[in-house]
């Protein structure tokens, strides 16, 4: 499902916004959609302190582990088996 978003802009950054735009060959809806998807490429989903929570309850286990070039080589041997 698609929604529509109506953003309000002054006369002169809507001009600048329809010129590259056009020179890039887009009609100003998908150059907007792309700015924003690339905008929040950049961000992550989560907050840090959600992050930080989830790091600080995994070190409260104990579980087994090995050496981790043993693990490693492990590994590998499988994806060649």
């Amino acid at each position: 499902m698609s929604m529509r978003l109506q953003v309000l802009l002054p006369d002169a950054e809507m001009d600048e916004i329809r010129q590259v735009a056009e020179r890039e060959h887009l009609s100003v809806g998908e150059w907007v959609r792309r700015s924003l998807r690339e905008a929040r490429e950049g961000r992550p989903v989560k907050s840090a302190e959600s992050k930080l929570a989830a790091v600080r309850r995994a070190v409260e286990f104990d579980f087994p582990t090995g050496d981790i070039d043993q693990m490693l080589a492990e590994i590998e041997r499988g994806y060649h088996e």
